[in-house]
């Protein structure tokens, strides 16, 4: 059944057959200036987040690409849905888990996919009407997304629908001929990183990156206003999880859980533009917006729904409507299997193997911000218990786990912590069994890498064609 708060707006509020158009990046963390990110240039998206619901604390369920994406379609965890690693490395959803496009198909929602997605090898499995994957850089993207708008004005303007537009941005690499790079002399540093000339020139061209997808949102949402959408239509943004720098992607510190989420309301609803401090986990995603549309089905999800919280005229009083999330990953470029519970005060993580302190997936490990890092975080052991007390430590540097002043803190959320991987069923492989895996699907990537092209990149993931992603379902399938 869908979690939801104890609040719920009058039923006589809610415009019939609205519409959701939901734009997503890659691997953009919180890095616009509507979220403090300096000498980031992102007009669209501050004026997006400054008419709409900006979520402060917003969380994916997985430090990297599959597993948080499959998340916010299905409302599930990682371990329940199925996808505990990348799409290409072999994972998939279980057998029967529903997405959300074809939970809104049920409901008579037309649905459409163009560009990005990173949850299946065969894309046309996903749910979706109509797929079109030739290609996710933003230019393309919101090109067919406008095309496809104005048809379904002109041919169907009262049947509601569910449109995705996934961009490649801001995906690593950020080749100077596609994005022009930012003057490195201008840019902030964050705190997790070192202020280095290499992370300088790194963070240059993402922000590159940024400000192409940021303009291409403008277009996007220029024809939403003049095709007369604005008034019956959800613009939702988000990232599937933070930024591909060390200590951030494949980590589950705040820098590489926390995303990105923009939710703008239909002009019709009136609703005034916030600030959503609430703790917000990607299994939320979901459920709230099918209670935001109406949409009501019997779902096997993890989330809850914060449409009541969203919607309401007044601040809510009384309990939020999470107190806490959880977020885990499991295989990347190895097994590397981590759990955590964060708070609104505590982060608190447990690690299940012997692992170094940051161990770097492929699209980090050759990166410039890679160069400038202590060498000895790829060797120094990881503690198995993690506490950091987010108030005095945002960046979450200083492990209060064995410190005996924090110790009820680290025991409640340890305690917490089991009790959620034992509701939802998280059982963890063993520890040869878990590199088994791993090195089957490593040894598979390394054996392919060696035959590519010389201008080729190694990595499916870094391919924004969809022919070249390795796919084995269609690239474009579906009637517009």
């Amino acid at each position: 059944m869908v979690h939801t708060g104890a609040r719920r707006p009058p039923q006589e509020s809610r415009p019939a057959r609205e519409n959701v158009i939901l734009i997503h990046w890659h691997d953009l963390g919180r890095h616009l200036a509507c979220y403090g990110a300096h000498g980031v240039q992102s007009p669209n998206m501050d004026a997006l987040a400054a008419d709409g619901i900006r979520f402060a604390d917003a969380h994916a369920t997985a430090p990297l690409c599959s597993p948080a994406r499959g998340s916010l379609f299905t409302g599930q965890y990682p371990h329940r849905n199925g996808l505990v690693g990348l799409a290409h490395h072999g994972f998939a959803y279980h057998p029967g888990v529903r997405t959300l496009p074809s939970l809104l198909g049920d409901a008579g929602y037309r649905s459409v996919l163009f560009g990005m997605q990173h949850e299946s090898t065969d894309p046309g499995s996903l749910g979706f009407d109509l797929v079109d994957v030739t290609e996710s850089r933003c230019d393309y993207v919101v090109e067919k997304s406008q095309e496809w708008l104005a048809d379904h004005v002109a041919d169907e303007p009262d049947r509601p629908f569910f449109l995705t537009a996934g961009f490649f941005e801001t995906h690593r690499p950020y080749p100077a001929d596609e994005y022009t790079p930012a003057d490195p002399d201008t840019l902030g540093v964050p705190g997790f990183l070192p202020d280095t000339p290499e992370v300088r020139a790194d963070l240059a061209g993402l922000h590159g990156s940024i400000t192409a997808a940021d303009d291409a949102v403008g277009r996007l949402l220029a024809s939403v206003s003049e095709l007369g959408l604005a008034q019956n239509t959800w613009i939702v943004f988000v990232t599937d999880h933070g930024l591909a720098f060390p200590r951030a992607k494949s980590t589950l510190y705040a820098e590489g859980t926390g995303v990105a989420l923009i939710i703008r309301p239909p002009t019709a609803r009136n609703i005034a533009p916030r600030v959503y401090d609430d703790l917000f986990s990607g299994v939320d995603l979901a459920p709230t917006l099918l209670e935001l549309l109406g949409v009501t089905a019997e779902l096997d999800v993890d989330g809850y729904s914060h449409a009541p919280a969203l919607v309401a005229d007044e601040e809510p009083e009384g309990e939020p409507v999470r107190g806490q999330l959880f977020t885990e990953k499991t295989y990347h470029d190895a097994y590397d299997p981590i759990r955590a519970v964060r708070t609104k005060r505590y982060s608190y993580i447990e690690n299940y193997a012997d692992r170094p302190e940051l161990l770097l997936p492929l699209d980090i490990a050759d990166s410039l911000s890679a160069v400038s890092i202590d060498e000895r975080v790829r060797v120094v052991r990881r503690a198995h218990a993690e506490l950091y007390d987010l108030q005095a430590d945002p960046h979450e540097r200083n492990n209060l786990a064995d410190d005996p002043d924090h110790a009820e803190v680290a025991a409640e959320l340890s305690a917490e912590l089991a009790r959620w991987r034992s509701a939802t069923g998280d059982d963890l492989p063993a520890e040869a069994e878990g590199t088994a895996v791993a090195q089957a699907f490593m040894d598979a990537y390394l054996s392919k890498a060696a035959r590519v092209a010389p201008d080729e990149e190694a990595l499916p993931s870094r391919r924004p064609q969809g022919a070249r992603r390795e796919l084995a379902g269609e690239i474009r399938s579906g009637a517009r």
